[in-house]
């Protein structure tokens, strides 16, 4: 496949390390040249792969981490939900704190915080029920704890942590413009198939028609490596899923076939996710880090 002329920054040129961002990330990105093939070669790339998405990973699972170790009754006659919110909001300022964030990306992580909490005080109301929190907490809005946020911006984290330490890049984006009214359709459709049709697959059928040539391209080592971006969304989808049916295992939230004894969560959110995903993914696109690695057709 041929390389499309664009203004991003072709994987040949060398990329300019940000002296502003943490030492790790700055390790991470330019790793010493090395000169190996064959297995050697796959091996380092699959372990250096695995750091930086450990290292993109790190908000989620911190987040994920407290979630699992928070005794259901609180700390010291402090709720869970509230625990879990001051640990979040902790786990935000240290990685201000230590340049893992700046500051253009903590105002988009907080539009993927409201976005979340705005879907979940519907989804959770008496009207709707589709979930519910159990636990009593300070901080439930709506009956919703403001923790709850933080598992959206995690997502959002994430995404925006690979732009940098994957050096992503995408060849054949759809129009900017097309891919907003999909997103803004997605998250409409979100609270309104409870009234009228769910219209996801018709929108999923979409998305498949505007994305089946995008791809992705990012740098696990010094090399770069390409994957379709619509598999990019249903992998993150997937793991999202995952750490959705551990959560609800632990009881942070349940849903209505969850009351009296856990059960797998439904195998249709992973497609739900996917979906979140590839609006979470539209949004941080309008960062101005990330506007100069997209080739839009």
């Amino acid at each position: 496949m041929s390389r499309p002329n664009s203004a991003i920054h072709l994987p040949e040129q060398k990329m300019a390390i940000d002296t502003n961002i943490n030492p790790l990330d700055q390790f991470l990105i330019a790793p010493p040249a090395v000169d190996v093939h064959g297995i050697q070669r796959f091996l380092l790339e699959f372990l250096w792969f695995g750091l930086k998405e450990a290292r993109a990973c790190l908000f989620a699972g911190l987040i994920f981490l407290a979630i699992f170790t928070v005794p259901r009754n609180g700390i010291w006659g402090i709720p869970r939900y509230d625990v879990l919110l001051l640990i979040a909001i902790t786990i935000q300022s240290l990685m201000m704190m230590l340049k893992l964030e700046n500051w253009a990306e903590l105002r988009a992580i907080c539009l993927f915080h409201i976005f979340g909490f705005i879907l979940e005080v519907f989804k959770t109301s008496a009207t709707i029920g589709s979930w519910h929190y159990p636990d009593a907490g300070w901080s439930k809005v709506f009956g919703v704890p403001l923790f709850s946020g933080f598992m959206y911006a995690a997502v959002g984290s994430y995404i925006i942590q690979c732009w940098r330490l994957q050096n992503l890049k995408i060849y054949f984006h759809p129009p900017l413009i097309l891919t907003v009214i999909l997103s803004g359709a997605l998250y409409v459709n979100f609270f309104t198939h409870h009234f009228i049709g769910d219209y996801r697959w018709y929108l999923a059928a979409i998305a498949l028609g505007l994305y089946i040539r995008t791809t992705v391209e990012f740098t696990p080592y010094d090399r770069p490596r390409r994957m379709p971006i619509l598999l990019a969304f249903t992998l993150i989808g997937f793991f999202i899923w995952l750490a959705e049916n551990i959560s609800t295992f632990f009881g942070i939230w349940q849903y209505p076939n969850q009351i009296g004894a856990w059960a797998t969560v439904h195998v249709g959110k992973w497609g739900a996710w996917s979906l979140l995903v590839m609006l979470s993914f539209t949004i941080t696109l309008f960062l101005k880090a990330t506007r100069n690695r997209v080739h839009i057709v």
